[in-house]
């Protein structure tokens, strides 16, 4: 399990068809060292099994279903992903809980500073922005305002629900922490719905009343 909050970005070395799986190669210094052959630890949001570690790499295998769920089978050397090493129990849960179960791909429709580039005020480097995400149709139901969602594994916080996008407020911090900041307008993006979101989502099926919405008061309501 992780909780959303990037420990480092690497940098995507290769991608190899190896006539079925694809590998992958991530260069690392600082998390490669501490891994071990078999370790899990989250890529872009994607739990993937550490394999042929050294301590400024190390290899993954994709299945067919994490080419077809995910964004890493479209990567480029050179791509900036974002990494995070399991939580260890009892650790604090500094995001949300995250499976690094992709639902499915998003795309980026715009990263924008809050204040605006031609604005004397303007600092690229303290600026806070807007993240627009457009989502699959079969992932909407699950976005919730107020609610979380891990965007390329990192644990963000819904600001609003307009049709078919998300809007995020991204911090500094985040933003330069996180391979935000390298990617560009259509990109695709990694989505993982909070958990508790989905059970509430079965829950509300299982009784079987459609008219009902997933709100704020409703989850509360009934204990999430």
């Amino acid at each position: 399990m992780f909780t959303g909050i990037i420990e480092q970005t690497g940098i995507l070395v290769s991608l190899t068809d190896r006539g079925g799986v694809h590998r992958i190669t991530v260069e690392a210094p600082g998390i490669a060292s501490q891994l071990r052959e078999g370790d899990s630890l989250g890529v872009s949001g994607v739990c993937l099994t550490a394999l042929d570690v050294n301590p400024t790499l190390f290899h993954a295998d994709l299945a067919q279903e994490t080419l077809e769920r995910t964004s890493l089978g479209s990567l480029k050397p050179g791509a900036k992903v974002n990494l995070e090493l399991p939580t260890a129990a009892g650790s604090p849960l500094g995001g949300h809980i995250v499976q690094g179960h992709v639902d499915g791909t998003g795309v980026l429709m715009a990263l924008d500073p809050v204040i605006p580039q031609a604005s004397p005020d303007f600092n690229r480097e303290t600026t806070d922005w807007t993240l627009k995400v457009r989502v699959p149709e079969n992932l909407r139901h699950w976005m919730v305002p107020k609610g979380s969602v891990a965007i390329e594994g990192i644990s963000l916080t819904i600001a609003a629900v307009e049709g078919d996008s998300i809007s995020i407020a991204i911090l500094p911090l985040t933003y330069w922490r996180t391979n935000l900041h390298a990617l560009t307008v259509g990109t695709p993006v990694n989505l993982e719905a909070d958990v508790l979101v989905k059970l509430a989502w079965q829950q509300m099926q299982s009784e079987k009343k459609p008219e009902f919405e997933i709100t704020e008061s409703w989850l509360v309501a009934n204990g999430y």
